[in-house]
């Protein structure tokens, strides 16, 4: 494969993961790499807990009770490709949380070939993003608080690379009868260097997020509500092969529709567009060493679905489960026929270790 090709080709299977035309670079940013994130279908950025993984989404939920965590995220993807992430934290006193964390992306080993199709040797392509955040309460009683992370990406696909950095601002209240509300700004910044070193530059995956949850009193669950995309009301992909519905296909002049048609039309693909933005989930709460996760992404449903096919797209499902020192969790999304994600995460704390 000549390196003009393969860097076409790999940019063009990345941009799969943005589902809505593939123009921002750095769409690794957007994957739900978490078992618990992918379980809940990215709806994660506002649950008050003790969960280090939970500042992967916002890193305003950083809190004291994640001091000493550390986490790590797996997942087997497609034929070889694979991702996932490492996450710690850190508490400096009462004033502020600290966390780190390493996410990448691994497209596995790729023949080279030349235009004779000659084998030229292996490639090898990655995507890495290196966070540190940090938050900090802004109330007496803890129940505001503000988080920054600062992400520093790299990624390379043979003889090119890229790199640049992004920024994530959230700002989180919680209150005494569990409920989380939450305004988070993700992958603001800029591409520094482009692929090919020269160009124009490219525009990062940013995207404004608010969030709800609410741990229902004396009720085994929690019910949780993220709005996605605020300032980007249209959601919708235009397929330019897709037969046009204004159009008759024999005549090929344009179909005459009554007011009430039109008027219909314009409710319909308005409700769809309104309801793209949606991720509906809850947490089912057994016991304090089990639970199960379920969510419905609304946009990937729409996105992947096939008009002569029914499935499940956008459905997630997973579970959390502590054992001895370590949680335990699995989270499975259901984006398309093929490409679905198994995630599995590993959580333990430092501080079990140092109990006598």
């Amino acid at each position: 494969m000549k390196k003009p090709l393969l860097y076409i080709f790999i940019t063009s299977f990345t941009s799969l993961f943005a589902q809505i035309g593939g123009t921002k670079v750095f769409r690794f940013l957007d994957l739900q790499v978490p078992a618990r994130s992918s379980a809940l279908g990215g709806a994660t950025n506002a649950i008050w807990d003790n969960d280090v993984n939970l500042s992967y989404n916002n890193p305003a939920l950083l809190n004291k009770l994640m001091s000493k965590q550390l986490a790590f995220n797996y997942v087997n993807y497609v034929a070889d490709l694979n991702y996932g992430n490492f996450m710690y934290a850190h508490q400096i006193k009462n004033h502020f949380t600290l966390g780190a964390g390493i996410q990448y992306f691994n497209y596995g080993k790729i023949d080279g070939r030349d235009e004779f199709d000659k084998k030229t040797g292996t490639i090898k392509a990655s995507d890495y993003a290196l966070n540190l955040s940090i938050a900090k309460p802004l109330n007496e009683d803890s129940s505001l608080s503000i988080g920054a992370t600062l992400k520093t990406i790299y990624s390379y696909y043979d003889s090119y690379y890229s790199f640049g950095n992004a920024v994530d601002i959230g700002l989180t209240y919680h209150s005494k009868k569990n409920l989380t509300i939450t305004i988070l700004a993700k992958n603001y910044g800029t591409q520094w260097r482009t692929y090919t070193g020269n160009g124009e530059k490219e525009k990062l995956p940013s995207n404004f997020q608010i969030g709800i949850s609410k741990k229902i009193s004396k009720a085994p669950f929690r019910l949780i509500l993220l709005y996605d995309q605020l300032f980007k009301w249209d959601l919708t992909y235009a397929d330019p092969n897709a037969i046009s519905k204004d159009i008759d296909q024999f005549t090929k002049k344009p179909i005459v529709k009554s007011k009430s048609q039109i008027r219909n039309e314009k409710i319909k693909n308005g409700f769809d567009k309104f309801i793209r933005h949606f991720v509906i989930g809850t947490e089912i709460v057994f016991t304090k060493n089990f639970n199960i996760r379920i969510a419905y992404n609304f946009k990937t449903s729409k996105e992947m679905s096939l008009p002569d096919k029914r499935s499940l797209n956008g459905l997630s499902v997973g579970f959390g489960l502590k054992i001895n020192k370590f949680h335990l969790s699995y989270g499975y999304f259901k984006q398309a026929v093929a490409g679905n994600s198994h995630t599995i995460g590993i959580t333990t704390n430092f501080n079990y270790f140092n109990k006598k």
